[in-house]
């Protein structure tokens, strides 16, 4: 299974559309998905609130930055380590 973290914040518009493709595309059981409200957290404000949503593996660090389509979640996601 891959853990992945969505960086995200309260109303976000951009965020819903990028939820609404992880939706799409994930299978059940495929991938457990946290959104992260980067508000909360000064380091994360820093390195992503020009940035999101930005999905990132929890794993290897490996980020897919916004905007991206089905097609190219699919292919991040088979390119990361699957355990």
């Amino acid at each position: 299974m891959l853990y992945l973290d969505l960086m995200t914040t309260e109303g976000c518009h951009l965020c819903e559309d990028a939820i609404a493709v992880l939706q799409q595309v994930l299978v059940a059981g495929q991938a457990e998905v946290d959104l992260v409200d980067i508000v909360y957290e000064p380091k994360l404000m820093e390195l992503y609130a020009e940035r999101i949503p930005v999905l990132v593996d929890r794993g290897t660090g490996q980020e897919l930055g916004w905007p991206f389509e089905a097609q190219q979640l699919r292919q991040f996601i088979d390119a990361l380590p699957h355990c």
